[in-house]
């Protein structure tokens, strides 16, 4: 059965009594899924129409506290509502919960029922609009990495997460022993995502021990991201089902290979791959070079959507598979942008720099953002860096750190264009508060490096 459904095959599961609940969610800017869970018969009746949230949703951080100084709501404006719209072209079942349909809302102002500027999922659907005026549809996929460990989420609290115990105790990557000791949790995320209607290709054991890699089929920007952010909230719910807990932190531990989430994106228009030319260098397009010259070009500033809090940047480290250079190289691991598929049909050019813990509407629209940028300024593209990356000290550095980031965001005329003052003020202030409430905490390792010998 198809886990895609429509509103009238709903009603036909209500009346089975197959189905009894609606998971009614937006995602909030943590690329988190906020909502309510609904009576199903509530949700046929009226709210598939639509129903309300408090508009904190999108003015919190990871820990749901109201911080001051956005300017898009705060105690003084008395913390209003958003209207949530379901969009009923994602509406399915959810295999893992019994009982349950899922449907992803779309966010909009209460008064006029225009879209919320800086709700993830407008700020990539605002991109994607400006490709279709341009004729062009962008594919994108992502790949979502992640750690199980051997305990439960409430047992890992309760230790102040420490001495966490990975699944594994040794590299998996690509590793069929180790990972078919991990069947318990991977084979139900594939089959369940698929059962959802989520194209799963893949799952893979990854570079470090307990780390895991979904994969899951190309498809339409934001089609891509609402697969991303339903992927990545099924597999902690399985993953705790199962009696063990996953996170997409990028870097758990300092001697440990962090998680990412490359992106991987064309431009396709009638049904092609624009970005591919046979004659055109590694089959590249003259359209495919400017694109990725304006993703070289506005990397540093659009790195706080790849890279969103402070234990992001942890992960950048030389030897470790992630990037630490703004360079596009061609299938080289070492590089922030990778060209893959050369020569053929399926070339396209794949992101680095994003971490697990990204948003992918956020992280996806400023990428096609920077490289709309290129095309309309029609850059040129250097030729590939080759051979170790990481010592070649010609390449700019990503941003090291997300005061840097933030700086860079700030200052971005290409994104003040694309995105619009108000959405770069708001995404500028989320990363300040991330910063703010990291500079007031006096670490671990603070205090055992200095207690004795300061």
């Amino acid at each position: 059965m198809s886990g895609t459904l429509t509103l009238q095959r709903l009603r036909e599961l209500a009346a089975e009594d197959i189905i009894d609940t609606v998971l009614v969610c937006m995602v909030d800017m943590q690329g988190r899924l906020m909502g309510k869970r609904f009576h199903v018969q509530n949700f046929l009746d009226s709210s598939h129409d639509e129903t309300h949230c408090c508009n904190y949703l999108l003015a919190t951080d990871l820990e749901m506290a109201t911080p001051d100084g956005y300017a898009s709501t705060s105690w003084r404006a008395g913390y209003g509502d958003y209207v949530m719209k379901p969009d009923l072209s994602t509406l399915r079942r959810v295999p893992w919960l019994e009982g349950t349909a899922l449907v992803l809302c779309d966010i909009l102002d209460h008064h006029h029922h225009k879209p919320i500027a800086h709700s993830p999922r407008q700020v990539l659907k605002a991109q994607t609009a400006r490709l279709a005026a341009m004729g062009f549809e962008a594919m994108m996929a992502t790949e979502l990495e992640f750690f199980l460990f051997d305990q439960t989420y409430k047992e890992l609290a309760a230790t102040g997460f420490r001495d966490l115990k990975p699944i594994s105790a040794y590299n998996e990557d690509y590793h069929i022993l180790q990972t078919s000791k991990e069947e318990a949790v991977m084979r139900p995320l594939r089959n369940h995502l698929f059962a959802a209607g989520i194209p799963v290709e893949n799952t893979k054991g990854e570079a470090e021990a307990g780390q895991e890699e979904l994969n899951i089929k190309y498809s339409e920007a934001v089609l891509c991201a609402d697969h991303h952010t339903i992927a990545k909230h099924a597999v902690k719910e399985i993953a705790w089902a199962n009696g063990v807990a996953a996170t997409f932190l990028p870097k758990w531990h300092h001697s440990r290979t962090g998680s990412s989430s490359h992106v991987h994106m064309s431009l396709w228009k009638d049904g092609k791959n624009v970005f591919h030319d046979p004659k055109g260098p590694h089959g590249m397009s003259a359209l495919m070079e400017s694109f990725v010259a304006g993703l070289l070009a506005y990397a540093a500033e659009s790195t706080v959507f790849f890279a969103p809090y402070i234990n992001s940047y942890k992960r950048f480290m030389k030897g470790t598979f992630a990037p630490t250079k703004i360079a596009w190289s061609i299938d080289n691991r070492t590089a922030g942008f990778r060209l893959c598929g050369e020569g053929s049909k399926a070339v396209r050019i794949e992101c680095r720099i994003g971490g697990s813990d990204m948003n992918p509407y956020l992280a996806q629209a400023a990428l096609l953002a920077a490289g709309i940028k290129g095309m309309e300024e029609k850059l040129k593209l250097a030729g590939p860096t080759k051979g170790d990356i990481y010592d070649d000290a010609s390449v700019q550095h990503i941003p090291s750190n997300l005061r840097d980031a933030t700086e860079a965001l700030r200052g971005s005329k290409m994104l003040r264009e694309a995105m619009g003052d108000w959405v770069v003020n708001h995404y500028v202030r989320c990363a300040e508060w991330e910063q703010e409430e990291f500079d007031k905490v006096v670490t671990d390792w603070e205090i055992a490096r200095g207690f004795e010998r300061a």
